[in-house]
């Protein structure tokens, strides 16, 4: 019996498994968009660490279109932000006020 040896493989073809190791991720290896910051919606995440804005997508196949994100870090109104993908828009903010007048 022959030992079998291992191929080698480029680190091209490396890269390429690499990254086809989640779904939906070819969408996201492609090149950022730039959008900029029309308005801040207010503060999430668990200890608020994060913004929600919306943006307006400059160039791409989505230009023109207006959408929601949650950004980590400082950010103002006029910001450019470059956006990796964008067909996920964040979800709204919920009010944490359940009971009382506001129900």
């Amino acid at each position: 019996m022959a030992k079998t040896q291992k191929q080698q493989k480029s680190p091209k073809q490396q890269q390429q498994e690499k990254q086809s190791g989640t779904k939906g991720s070819e969408k996201i290896v492609g090149v950022a968009v730039p959008a900029i910051v029309e308005e801040l919606l207010g503060r999430t995440g668990a200890r608020g660490e994060l913004a929600q804005v919306k943006c307006q997508v400059l160039e791409g196949r989505d230009k023109g279109r207006v959408m929601r994100r949650n950004v980590k870090g400082p950010i103002r109104i006029g910001d450019f932000l470059m956006l990796r993908e964008t067909e996920i828009e964040a979800r709204k903010i919920k009010s944490k006020v359940t009971k009382g007048a506001y129900t």
